[in-house]
């Protein structure tokens, strides 16, 4: 019960979002970095051709939807191969996410669209491979630097999503020994991410969003990332 109630209200924000950008941008042959277990591999299916898994040998994930096995640094891909790029919250774990950036575009064809999701206000997670966070600035200096033209950027929600779920996590700190097998930090957890979606409606203070959702494009014309 813990795993999979934990997480539900940002889950559904996420996959929301991310299913207005596959319909929207996503096309052709996908590229998806750090793809993991592909969560996302039935959404983008309608609309694209291919789906393309690309993570590194030491991921903590399982191993069994790797395509191809190789750091977002040093893709053994070619120029312009990749109509879209999928690369949804792996920026935060790169320790050189502007090189990250760069290979990326190396491999997206002009006028391929790359769809990233980042975190701005969120724990620490997956350590030691943990290292940045990403304001909307942030994210449009990176992305602008290596030659993307950016299309989309929307705060994924705002203070009372980002705060009830923190919330959330911290107090399942609590649900381990003995207290794993009593329900009531699970009931608790769905009590105030149901509270905190009702709220972020009510007062929507994006300025505190816990993540971003970022699609940019290489442009048709131009030279390659800076």
């Amino acid at each position: 019960m813990a795993r999979e109630t934990k997480n539900i209200l940002i889950n559904s924000i996420a996959e929301r979002h991310l299913r207005w950008a596959a319909k929207r941008w996503a096309r052709g042959k996908m590229l998806d970095i750090g793809c993991g277990v592909k969560p996302y591999k039935k959404m983008f299916a309608p609309y694209v051709d291919q789906h393309i898994g690309l993570d590194h040998a030491d991921t903590l994930h399982s191993r069994n939807e790797i395509d191809i096995e190789a750091t977002a640094y040093e893709m053994p891909i070619a120029d312009e191969t990749f109509d879209t790029v999928l690369c949804s919250m792996v920026l935060e774990h790169l320790e050189e996410p502007g090189k990250a950036l760069s290979e990326a575009h190396r491999v997206l064809k002009p006028g391929g669209s790359a769809i990233y999701m980042a975190p701005f206000i969120w724990h620490l997670h997956e350590q030691p491979r943990d290292f940045f966070r990403y304001s909307e600035h942030g994210l449009t200096h990176l992305f602008e630097k290596t030659g993307f033209e950016v299309k989309e950027l929307v705060p994924l929600s705002g203070f009372w999503v980002t705060f009830g779920q923190l919330f959330v996590y911290y107090i399942y700190r609590f649900n381990r020994g003995p207290m794993r097998f009593v329900p009531i930090v699970p009931l608790v957890g769905l009590v105030v991410q149901g509270l905190a979606a009702v709220l972020d409606r009510l007062d929507r203070a994006e300025a505190w969003t816990w993540a971003y959702l970022i699609v940019a494009a290489r442009p048709e014309q131009g030279g390659p990332a800076q």
